[in-house]
């Protein structure tokens, strides 16, 4: 028998594949996918096009859906009134991009859903956000601004278009590489600066709520430490990570890492799980175990796989996006509890331990249920409050843990959005790898490796262009320059973990490939989308490193190593060309380019270079590897002399004995067989 849901009307987005559109196909607005048939439509009728941007696991998208989308009165006047289209951002983020640059300027801020009114040839007039309905706490409502556009556009329909060219013009000028200049080493040390101005001392993170991760503005600060033994660098990134963990934007029952928190303490999470926020911190929680030592550190991020392999991952080898915020239409519902509801699972003693132990309580920390958080003491802290042996605590508390988690599996789980993302992969790969190389565990890398292979499989044309997103059997979209950038970055760590040339040849071929598709000759840096893609408005660039790294970002800091592992220097040219293009906005915002300043310490710290020579599966080459693999050495770029790879030819071993040749700042010093003095050779000058 067929489902309510199923009887009723449906629209075009029931033809598509993005779960985002789809859950708008039974909407009454006649909405159409992004499409030349809509824009024709809008100039062959003289209409406005009414243009919503979102994703699937918005939580506001789902709000200002069921208040107007669903609402027979706002889809009346949006299909009488203009041509409505529905674009889900992670498939084109193209468009998003430019859109949201437009909102920024005309309105001060973004977000989702994203709303915009603009002319048949894509020129915007009207930008903003969520709206509700009817005017609501100073809000406007929708239905108000509908009404007020139509009217003008049939009144004085030339001042509109006039309003909607000035915008564009406006957007283009803004988009051309205006903040040139030169970046110098007094750049790192003003970075740095800034961060410790906006660091919350208190709580962690950097300025107010909403408090968003930023793993590469960690990474940043994490090699600050390592190249200039600052101590506040390593302090503003343990205390962030300490607090990021405890709070509840970190999944205690199930693991992984929700977007963000609402709160300047990381309790309250918004609720959404996003792949590329788990791939970013589970990079950062590697790192800063490979530079601290803190085992801490290690576990919290293999919890992060173990969350992703568990949950977000195709039995084919790909990685979903993201889960949703909601279920049963509440946020958060999913993930919290009630002490009585824990106590039904548990009993009465344990219960009231668990309770205890996470801060569940009568009333709640979350409109009357409590998201389990360790904000008032980790395990190990509280079980010395109590007397208890801590490794008796911990492992109660994690048989306990299992057992709500079994339980919160039989509830209704949160919606999936189960489309494959080439750049979300990318990140996934990338840090699986080096999570892989740094814990000695060769599963993370195989999964790495069988993600990778996905991509080259699904999302790739016959003449080798990359796509960017891959659902149900369809792939889809020319792949945008985060796509090339992070699946280079993403190869690159997969050679490094498992020295299989063929994905360093691969992301040398990538590199070469996104310079032909989106190098700007005249002013250096790479556009957003290729030149042979569709054409918007303008052609724009992205530099800024928000909740995702710029691709320009990443691929400054691919060219560099690509540069030492490959000896073809001339791709240095480009990462140069790339700083100078981009040095007055990072000048300007130096916190906002957290991704660009790690390149930037690439470029200019003491370059390495480590050759291991010798037969694989040798105690002694394994060895050297070993203690290549785990050290922190963010300058080092680690290869393995194979006959492949022709560059390397003269790395041999020593005497019959495995062999490291370190070469720093462009000069090879001799040859040293033992893991104690690699990791020597590797220490930076502070330590």
């Amino acid at each position: 028998m067929k489902t309510e849901e199923h009887l009723r009307k449906t629209n075009r987005l029931i033809h598509e594949k993005s779960p985002y559109l789809l859950q708008h196909a039974y909407n009454p607005v006649d909405w159409f996918p992004w499409t030349a048939e809509a824009f024709e439509k809008a100039a062959k009728e003289n209409k406005p096009i009414f243009l919503s941007i979102g994703y699937s696991t918005c939580h506001w998208c789902h709000v200002m859906e069921r208040e107007s989308f669903e609402d027979e009165e706002v889809a009346a006047l949006l299909n009488r009134e203009f041509v409505s289209i529905k674009v889900d951002r992670e498939e084109r983020p193209d468009v998003d991009n430019l859109y949201m640059t437009v909102c920024q300027a005309m309105t001060g801020q973004g977000g989702w859903p994203l709303t915009i009114v603009m002319t048949p040839d894509q020129k915007p007039f009207f930008a903003g956000t969520y709206f509700p309905k009817r005017r609501k706490f100073g809000r406007n409502g929708l239905i108000d601004i509908l009404e007020q556009i139509a009217a003008k556009w049939r009144e004085n329909k030339q001042l509109v278009i006039d309003a909607g060219e000035t915008v564009a013009d406006q957007t283009a000028r803004r988009m051309i590489s205006n903040l040139k200049g030169e970046v110098t080493e007094n750049t790192i040390d003003e970075a740095f600066v800034a961060f410790k101005q906006s660091f919350d001392a208190e709580f962690g993170g950097f300025g107010e709520q909403p408090k968003f991760p930023r793993p590469h503005n960690l990474m940043f600060l994490m090699r600050y430490y390592a190249e200039m033994g600052e101590e506040d660098a390593l302090r503003m990134v343990e205390k962030t990570l300490d607090a990021m963990y405890r709070g509840g934007m970190f999944d205690h029952i199930g693991f992984g890492f929700a977007r963000y928190s609402t709160d300047r303490e990381w309790l309250v999470p918004h609720f959404e799980k996003m792949l590329y926020d788990n791939a970013l911190l589970g990079m950062a929680y590697t790192e800063a175990y490979q530079l601290t030592g803190n085992a801490r550190y290690r576990e919290i991020a293999e919890l992060v796989y173990a969350y992703v392999l568990r949950d977000m991952t195709e039995p084919n080898g790909g990685f979903h996006s993201a889960e949703d915020a909601d279920s049963e239409g509440e946020e958060g519902k999913f993930y919290v509890w009630t002490p009585s509801e824990v106590r039904a699972v548990l009993g009465e003693e344990d219960g009231d331990w668990f309770c205890g132990v996470y801060g569940i309580e009568e009333g709640g920390n979350f409109e009357g249920r409590s998201i389990p958080n360790l904000l008032h003491g980790t395990l190990e802290a509280q079980a010395a409050r109590s007397g208890t042996d801590p490794a008796s605590f911990v492992d109660r508390a994690d048989r306990l843990r299992h057992k709500l988690f079994l339980h919160r599996e039989e509830r209704v789980r949160p919606g999936k959005d189960d489309k494959v993302l080439t750049s979300w992969n990318a990140l996934m790969i990338a840090s699986l790898a080096k999570a892989a190389a740094a814990f000695d565990r060769p599963e993370y890398a195989e999964a790495a490796e069988t993600a990778a292979r996905f991509l080259f499989d699904k999302l790739r044309t016959s003449t080798g262009r990359l796509l960017a997103r891959y659902r149900d059997g369809d792939a889809a979209f020319p792949g945008y320059i985060d796509d090339y950038a992070f699946l280079a970055w993403g190869l690159i760590e997969l050679y490094q973990a498992t020295f299989h040339p063929k994905w360093l040849q691969a992301a040398e071929a990538l590199t070469k490939d996104a310079i032909r598709l989106f190098w700007d000759e005249d002013n250096g840096g790479f556009y957003f989308y290729g030149l042979d893609a569709e054409q918007l408005f303008t052609r724009m660039k992205e530099v800024y490193d928000g909740a995702l790294p710029s691709g320009n970002s990443v691929m400054a800091s691919n060219l560099l190593r690509l540069a030492r592992m490959t000896g073809d220097n001339e791709l240095s040219g480009y990462a140069e060309r790339t700083f100078r293009a981009f040095a007055g906005a990072i000048s300007q915002y130096p916190t906002g380019h957290g991704m660009m300043l790690t390149a930037l310490q690439l470029a200019y710290g003491k370059p390495q270079e480590v050759v291991i020579a010798g037969e694989r599966g040798a105690a002694d080459t394994e060895a050297l590897i070993r203690a290549a693999r785990e050290t922190y050495a963010p300058q080092a770029v680690l290869l393995f002399a194979d006959e492949r790879l022709a560059h390397l030819a003269d790395k041999r071993p020593v005497n019959g004995t495995a062999a490291a040749y370190v070469c720093e700042n462009y000069a090879c010093g001799a040859p040293v067989t033992t893991a104690e003095a690699l990791r020597e050779a590797l220490k930076t000058e502070e330590d």
